[in-house]
Order: C-alpha cells, then structure tokens, then sequence
C-alpha cells in the first residue's frame, strides 16, 4: 500500500516489506532518496547500477515505465607502446533524463519539465536486476494493454543467473 507525505517538496513515499523502499521524485525533478530524504546525488548512488523509474504526464496521467543505467563504460585507444584498450567508467545523463520514448521526449520538450513526474520504483545492483524489474513492472501493469501508458513495447533478455538473487529476497 502507498502511503503518500503531500508537502511542498515530498510527493511520496512507498515502503513494502522494510525492505524493498521504493522512491519517489519531488516537485523539482530531482531524484530522491527517501531513505535518507536527500537528493540522489552521485556520490549516493556508487552501489548501483541503474534504476526502474515511472515517468508520469501531470497533463492527462499517462506513464511510462523504464530504466536507467547511472554508468556507462567508453572504450578509449590503448596508451603509446600499449595494445589493450582502456575503459573509462562515466556517470551518464540518469539526472536529466525523461526516458527513451520519442513521444515522452517530444512532450517534455514542449510541455515543459514541470508537467511530468518522476519517480524511482526501484534501485538496482546489478543489469540484470534492472532488466527484470523493468519488465515485470511493464507486464504487471500491462503497459501494452491500456491507453494509461505511453509504452509501446517491452524487450528483454534475462538469464536466470542474473535474477535468482532476487527470488532469494
């Protein structure tokens, strides 16, 4: 169940199990922490991944659900005298980012950034704990089915390696 804190800042908050805390987005965008109620800044976010977070229209309600990588690797040419290649570990865009949907961005950028939401569901340790709960998201809430989503696909590739950590939670 959800338990909603309305201030001028706080959105809300979500709790399931003690464990599972789900975050929300404040009224300036910014991603948030509720566990410690600060903003998710980078040097918070170290032991994640990524994250699953729902975008939503304040215009008409509509969502979209997805996933965020905080890192990306680049490759970058072997130094002089060396033959393997570097890789650079880079904080990505996760701080401005409104999803991958053409559509979602099109509205952000005419609409504005204070018309949509957004909100945390989940932080993830590993790719293929961020895949997963991705996709179980999209299919529990039938994202494909009803006109409340501006999804209009679900891909995936697990491997149950990748996930059995979650079932043993």
């Amino acid at each position: 169940e959800r338990v909603l804190i309305l201030t001028d800042e706080i959105i809300g908050l979500e709790f399931e199990n003690n464990e599972n805390v789900k975050i929300y987005g404040f009224g300036n965008n910014d991603w948030i922490d509720i566990k410690g109620n600060y903003t998710l800044e980078s040097e918070n976010i170290n032991n994640y991944v990524g994250f699953v977070y729902l975008i939503t229209d304040l215009s008409n309600g509509k969502k979209y659900v997805g996933k965020k990588n905080f890192w990306s690797n680049r490759k970058l040419p072997p130094l002089k005298g060396k033959t393997r290649r570097r890789s650079v570990k880079k904080e990505s865009d996760w701080k401005d980012y409104f999803g991958s949907s053409e559509q979602v961005k099109m509205l952000v950028e005419s609409e504005g950034r204070n018309n949509f939401s957004r909100e945390i569901l989940h932080l993830c340790n590993t790719k293929g704990e961020m895949s997963y709960l991705e996709a179980k998201e999209q299919f529990d809430r039938e994202v494909l089915f009803s006109d409340e989503y501006y999804n209009e696909f679900i891909g995936c590739k697990i491997h149950a390696k990748h996930v059995r950590k979650i079932a043993n939670e």
